[in-house]
């Protein structure tokens, strides 16, 4: 058994480094990109094109046979996931990729206070100092009255707060329905939040931007894809701390690439966040073990 857990587990967190491979890409995308385009057209495009890869599930949505109260809950979902990827792309064209990278940590953080507001979950202890840890780290990365905070600073702190909010809506209906189900929602319901945006400042987009952005869509599809079957293959306390690979890499690709200087504080801000989320992760697997009682013929672990 423990020989079993070691290989998922090393199953797990190479998930998760192709996870992180494939969302360093998507942002280095989106930052050679640029800002020619505006941020709701290129995120439409990116959904769009979204739409065409997931088309052979579909069907999955006619034979859940979705409640009114489902729906509801998908429409909102899109709705809030909608506003936090424009922001996204907002911010991701106009500040350093790690920035970026290092304060898309704190959605997990956002996630654990909504669980406790929302959801009925209990905000013990550890999650309060993951909590409290998460902020400083953030405030570290920000320093505010020591740096100019930009604009987009202030749109990545609310895209973590958009994303948060969705993947608590996804906690709820995830419940309920299939995985293939909510991803195919999320496409479908964001593609069409997007769309009065986009066509309101739309330009016509060139060949190479669109090629780009066909990028994005199946990078962000297959990071998905792996991040799930890293769930799948290990506990989130084994693979939660190979996501600071992604601050590292962004930090050497912005480094090597764009000119972007490297931020001591940005890395330093990112490793708190990141250690508090691990650490929040570990001790919930572990009182998660200890009050685990094993089935017949299953060896406690």
């Amino acid at each position: 058994m423990k020989q079993e857990d070691s290989q998922n587990a090393i199953k797990g967190i190479l998930w998760m480094l192709g996870t992180g491979l494939c969302f360093v890409g998507v942002t280095v995308l989106v930052k050679v990109l640029g800002t020619r385009l505006p941020a709701a057209q290129t995120a439409f495009i990116r959904y769009a094109i979204g739409i065409l890869i997931v088309i052979p599930a579909l069907r999955s949505i006619i034979a859940a046979r979705l409640t009114k109260g489902q729906i509801g809950l998908f429409a909102f979902r899109g709705a809030v996931h909608t506003c936090g990827v424009v922001l996204w792309f907002f911010a991701m064209a106009r500040i350093p990729l790690a920035d970026v990278t290092a304060m898309n940590y704190m959605s997990p953080i956002y996630v654990t206070l909504g669980a406790a507001l929302f959801l009925g979950e209990k905000l013990a202890a550890r999650r309060i100092l993951a909590v409290v840890a998460a902020m400083i780290g953030a405030l570290i990365i920000l320093r505010p009255g020591f740096r100019e905070i930009e604009t987009g600073h202030i749109a990545m702190l609310f895209t973590a707060l958009s994303f948060g909010v969705s993947y608590l809506v996804a906690k709820k209906v995830g419940d309920e329905v299939s995985p293939t189900v909510v991803v195919v929602m999320l496409t479908l319901t964001v593609s069409i939040g997007l769309a009065p945006f986009a066509f309101s400042v739309w330009i016509p987009p060139n060949m190479v931007e669109v090629l780009i952005l066909a990028g994005v869509a199946a990078l962000a599809t297959v990071a998905h894809y792996a991040m799930s079957q890293a769930f799948r293959a290990a506990p989130v306390s084994v693979t939660q701390p190979v996501t600071f690979l992604q601050l590292v890499w962004a930090v050497l690709l912005g480094a090597a690439f764009f000119g972007e200087s490297i931020d001591p504080f940005v890395v330093l801000g990112g490793t708190v966040i990141v250690s508090a989320i691990s650490f929040m992760s570990w001790r919930e697997a572990v009182l998660k073990r200890k009050h685990r009682t094993p089935v017949a013929n299953e060896t406690k672990y």
